[in-house]
């Protein structure tokens, strides 16, 4: 079954076997309150009162403070390819938050005993188990040049979870380029991994940071990514180019 909730300025798409209703409350009520603490878009949020200075961000809350210090942790590993702080100086989490959310929506749906499923918020998704045919799940990347095309179809198997797209067109909401030197190489970055903050993060870090990044990330981290550049040319990691699906 498919159920959706709109949240974050998109919607949260999940897929799962019945059952899943008995915790669509729950992950409303965690969804609604990232909003409500996070969103930018939103002038009464936690994270807006701190952007304006109503709030002192060390008189913010624990989740606040926690996720922006994970952030930090992560601009620090990705040697500020990734950053939570916007060129203006606003703390902006959106490039952290969203993985999050995905994670502890999977995590709900885990703790309600549910033996497969697929959360997807704003074109980044997690998975657990098989497709409900028992097949590995098969996940579709947009075409950069065209959002309602496919770009290629790759299928997730072994311990490879989590998919996160992030680029320059349609999604730079989190994405401020002029971070390092190879800015501006790619268009799109889709990243594959075990970890959804992790492929969020570093799809984020990789489109902002470019050639360098890139080749950072995938020898520091064990993740497949998969490029498109300015000229509408690919590359795909090992990882990727095995998962293509036919």
């Amino acid at each position: 079954m498919r159920y959706v909730i709109p949240t974050m300025g998109t919607v949260a798409s999940m897929e799962a076997p019945a059952g899943a209703e008995t915790v669509l409350g729950d992950i409303r009520s965690m969804l609604d309150d990232v909003e409500a603490r996070f969103s930018l878009y939103r002038d009464d949020s936690e994270l807006s009162r701190v952007a304006s200075g109503e709030l002192q961000l060390m008189n913010s809350s624990a989740e606040l403070r926690r996720s922006y210090a994970d952030a930090l942790l992560w601009r620090n590993a990705t040697r500020g390819a990734f950053t939570p702080n916007r060129p203006d100086g606003v703390v902006d989490l959106n490039g952290i938050v969203k993985a999050e959310a995905i994670a502890a929506t999977g995590s709900i749906l885990d703790a309600a005993g549910l033996p497969w499923w697929t959360v997807n918020i704003g074109g980044d998704l997690l998975t657990r188990g098989s497709d409900p045919r028992g097949f590995a799940w098969t996940i579709g990347i947009v075409d950069p040049a065209d959002s309602t095309a496919q770009l290629c179809a790759i299928t997730l198997d072994g311990t490879r979870r989590a998919v996160a797209t992030s680029g320059t067109l349609e999604r730079g909401d989190h994405l401020w380029l002029g971070s390092s030197a190879g800015s501006g190489d790619f268009v799109q970055v889709t990243v594959v991994a075990d970890d959804i903050v992790a492929a969020d993060v570093l799809a984020t870090a990789i489109a902002a940071g470019g050639a360098e990044a890139l080749d950072d990330a995938t020898a520091r981290w064990s993740v497949d990514v998969l490029t498109v550049d300015r000229v509408g040319a690919l590359m795909a990691t090992p990882g990727i180019r095995s998962a293509l699906a036919a």
